[in-house]
């Protein structure tokens, strides 16, 4: 499975690659080309979830930010966004939430 992720944050970075060690980090939504799966940090890549659609029509996007933020989960899934988590749920086992169907 071919994972992309949209995280700037390093610790963000450490635990996805620690549960994905395949994992490929990105700065733009374009750049997830040939992604089958691409997670997104809405604080800070909330806008490119367009261009990923776009560049991974297929992919599965994911995408995690904080979990009162409903404004900003909807936005996602009107970007194209496929399903839209807590941080804190993506974080307590990130293989299985971008697995999970």
């Amino acid at each position: 499975m071919i994972v992309v992720a949209l995280a700037g944050d390093l610790m963000d970075q450490s635990k996805l690659r620690g549960a994905l060690p395949d994992i490929r980090f990105v700065r733009t939504g374009l750049a997830c080309a040939g992604a089958e799966v691409v997670i997104v940090d809405l604080d800070r890549f909330g806008p490119e979830i367009g261009a990923a659609r776009v560049a991974a029509p297929t992919a599965r996007i994911v995408a995690y930010g904080p979990h009162a933020d409903r404004e900003g989960a909807a936005a996602a899934v009107e970007a194209g966004a496929d399903r839209v988590v807590a941080r804190s749920l993506l974080f307590r086992d990130p293989a299985a939430v971008v697995t999970d169907a």
